[in-house]
């Protein structure tokens, strides 16, 4: 990597020799202004519109206009001379703890690397410190002649910087949120909090891609090959959300099958996934739990219960009609007996 600052982490009267590296890159395919008709390319020249004559760029200054439209010319041998006390040094103002400082006002982001082996020793022990307070040093940098603030934190084994917007930099957000009128319910954090955890299962942030600048470049190189362009169908705008259940239930079960399609992908033939068996389990639990209603009787059944009812019947009065007989047959032989 190509050395961007070199200078020192101060803080107190200890001194840590460091370099500075740029810890981020944009990709992407850059494109030039060009004539539509012949492809010739575009340039911009540097007019001066006071006495219309193209200049160099030595001749270039930096200049203020007030309200009244006069204008302050300061040289750049002016700028130059103007004190800087942050110019080589990382100045450190306190050591803070990370929730103290909001993501809003970072903004590019650096390694930091030890000078030389002789700052081996300062650096490691500045890591270590902030490694077991659990902090974060708020400091004062000087890049391309612009002070900032800056955040200097650890990663992994390094020490990182991260320039920041000025406290006053950063907007006031207004009323652009929403009326503290507007409640959710428990059961829409529930659902909503589903939803969450089913997108973030298997979640892989390394192998994301920019999609724009894949697609940019599959277009310059048919273009350059004369072939025909690719075309690829962009995914509709999502509708308006009108019920908001019904919308996160949705989501919920279209994340779920998403995910079942692609263990199914996965896994040999034959093999139920991993979804599939949940909500196979879900379905026979359900059925276990769910209580189970008494069927109607069938006309044959309600056919033979009256049958048997009339047989159980016709039965109880042959007997009594026979207990009847036996019983006065008994008398009458009592009767003769005694006389």
């Amino acid at each position: 990597m190509r050395t961007m600052w070199k200078g020192a982490i101060g803080f107190g009267l200890v001194s840590v020799p460091v370099r500075l590296y740029a810890a981020t890159q944009e990709h992407g395919v850059k494109l030039h202004q060009v004539h539509d008709a012949d492809g010739g390319r575009i340039h911009l020249k540097r007019v001066c519109d006071v006495c219309s004559e193209e200049v160099d760029y030595e001749h270039i200054a930096k200049g203020y206009q007030d309200d009244e439209g006069h204008v302050a010319v300061v040289t750049k041998e002016e700028m130059a001379g103007l004190p800087l006390p942050s110019k080589r040094l990382i100045d450190v103002l306190a050591f803070v703890d990370a929730d103290r400082i909001d993501p809003l006002q970072l903004s590019g982001a650096y390694y930091l690397a030890p000078e030389s082996a002789a700052a081996n020793k300062p650096y490691v022990l500045l890591r270590e410190t902030l490694k077991q307070t659990e902090r974060v040093a708020v400091t004062k940098i000087a890049l391309r002649t612009r002070e900032s603030l800056a955040l200097l934190r650890v990663h992994d084994e390094l020490l990182t910087l991260h320039t920041m917007y000025w406290p006053d930099e950063v907007r006031d957000s207004g009323d652009l949120a929403p009326p503290s009128s507007v409640t959710v319910r428990p059961q829409e954090l529930k659902m909503a909090t589903s939803l969450m955890d089913t997108l973030s299962e298997d979640f892989d942030l390394d192998a994301l891609e920019d999609e724009y600048e894949v697609a940019l470049a599959e277009l310059i190189s048919a273009h350059l090959e004369d072939r025909p362009a690719p075309r690829k169908e962009t995914a509709p705008a999502p509708d308006n959300v009108i019920d908001l259940m019904a919308a996160l239930q949705a989501s919920i079960d279209r994340a779920a099958e998403r995910g079942d399609t692609d263990e199914q992908k996965e896994e040999p033939a034959g093999r139920h996934s991993r979804g599939a068996a949940k909500k196979t389990a879900a379905k026979k639990t359900a059925a276990e739990r769910k209580p189970t209603k008494a069927k109607a009787p069938s006309a044959e059944k309600k056919s033979a219960k009256r049958t048997t009812a009339k047989k159980s019947a016709a039965a109880g009065k042959t007997a009594a009609k026979s207990t009847k007989k036996t019983a006065a047959k008994t008398a009458a032989r009592k009767s003769s007996r005694a006389s």
